[in-house]
């Protein structure tokens, strides 16, 4: 696997968006372009943006809607019918990516497969010191990580530790890759799940049930979270019965979802 799309959702934190671009330009191996799937910044995010276009190391997609509240998962399908190549790598605009992490992931593709990496967690009394010093360079063993586990890049043990399982529980958008046909068969995410909570997991699920085994990585494809205050979670129990509809009834396509996004 050589070529690959890097999709970052992001919304209205630049100055955690600046540091995970400047981690993207020190990969060891660079992704084809970048598509910002931007649900609704204000002009703060367009100009991190420009100014990383300015360094000519990667083509950036700028995918932006207007800020109608929590619509992540429309704003990625808009994103993915930009994107231009066959492999997505799925991040959010609030992790720190250890210079593999590319790398690692474009390692581990594999057809009829989608990725579930993990992410360690950098903690809240760290925040401000790293915004200070703009830092983008963390190991396990760094200053102010939480779950350092989850830090260890230990690449010769990572095939005994990973494993495969039809499931889609516990899939997280912020570390995530896929094949694009994959995500367009099953209609991408569903548009129908506005606000927080379990959008990655309600689409994984139906990868699943089109027969796209989960591949859950450790030790590779390592993430570093910053710290922020919750979402809302008012929605989450009506998006907890749309999940248990799709698992219960093993649905492949959601109504609503990729087709049905106009850009």
């Amino acid at each position: 696997m050589e070529n690959c799309t890097l999709l970052i959702s992001t919304y209205n934190w630049p100055q955690a968006f600046d540091l995970c671009l400047q981690s993207v330009m020190k990969q060891s191996k660079l992704p084809k372009e970048i598509v910002v799937a931007d649900d609704g910044s204000d002009e703060f995010t367009a100009e991190i943006i420009d100014k990383y276009r300015k360094l000519n190391k990667v083509p950036i997609k700028h995918i932006w809607h207007e800020d109608l509240g929590f619509r992540k998962s429309l704003i990625m399908n808009k994103a993915v019918k930009c994107v231009s190549y066959d492999y997505v790598i799925q991040i959010d605009g609030d992790v720190i990516l250890d210079r593999n992490f590319i790398e690692d992931h474009l390692i581990v593709a594999e057809r009829a497969a989608f990725v579930r990496g993990t992410r360690a967690h950098i903690r809240e009394g760290h925040v401000k010191k790293m915004f200070l010093s703009a830092q983008t360079d963390f190991k396990f063993y760094s200053k102010g990580i939480k779950n350092r586990f989850n830090a260890v890049r230990w690449p010769l043990f990572s095939w005994l530790v990973s494993k495969k399982e039809f499931s889609g529980r516990s899939v997280r958008g912020c570390n995530m890759a896929f094949w694009k046909a994959d995500f367009v068969r099953v209609n991408g995410y569903n548009n129908d799940l506005k606000g927080w909570g379990h959008e990655d997991e309600e689409l994984a699920t139906r990868l699943v049930n089109n027969g796209i085994i989960k591949k859950s990585i450790k030790f590779r494809c390592i993430q570093y979270h910053i710290f922020h205050p919750l979402a809302s979670r008012e929605l989450e129990n009506v998006h907890d019965d749309v999940l248990f509809n799709v698992r219960r009834d093993k649905r492949i396509r959601c109504e609503n979802g990729y087709e049905n996004s106009l850009l």
